[in-house]
């Protein structure tokens, strides 16, 4: 007995869209580039939670930087940070994840280039020279796919 089952043109549309986020090969340079920032966004994550030194930096780079919203941003961003960093270093939806940490570090490049405070950088230059190598390699991971040891791989394999 076949089974028929229906599905819509929205429906096929989007899982050819997941299937294309999602697609990459067994490259181990862009699996380690999509660890090492996952770590990376992950820690600063973590550190902006945990550590005071560096929450009471956060926050005051938050209120220099005129961005909207201090209270949300405060506690929302290092949780993004945490997901994102996540993301990455799993290998899901690593092209999502490196989007997101586009966004997160076009803002992270604003602050640094309007807060004139170095008390406000204890553990980085104001220069922002992470952010805009995390754009770089967050770039590298958008265009490649999550390579290597991803969990984006996985699905590619099983399609």
């Amino acid at each position: 007995m076949t089974r028929f089952r229906y599905r819509s043109q929205k429906g096929v549309e989007m899982e050819n869209i997941l299937e294309k986020i999602r697609d990459t090969k067994q490259d181990k340079t862009v699996g380690l580039i999509r660890i090492m920032i996952g770590i990376i966004i992950l820690s600063t994550g973590v550190m902006k939670l945990l550590v005071p030194m560096l929450w009471n930096a956060w926050s005051g780079q938050l209120s220099a930087a005129h961005i909207p919203f201090h209270s949300f941003n405060l506690w929302f961003v290092p949780f993004a940070e945490i997901i994102t960093g996540l993301l990455l270093i799993s290998g899901f939806f690593s092209r999502l994840g490196s989007l997101i940490l586009f966004f997160m570090m076009t803002v992270a490049t604003y602050v640094h280039l309007t807060v004139h405070d170095p008390s406000l950088f204890p553990l980085q230059p104001e220069a922002p020279v992470m952010p805009l190598a995390l754009i770089a390699a967050g770039a590298y991971v958008f265009w490649h796919g999550g390579g290597a040891w991803s969990r984006d791989l996985k699905s590619t394999r099983n399609l």
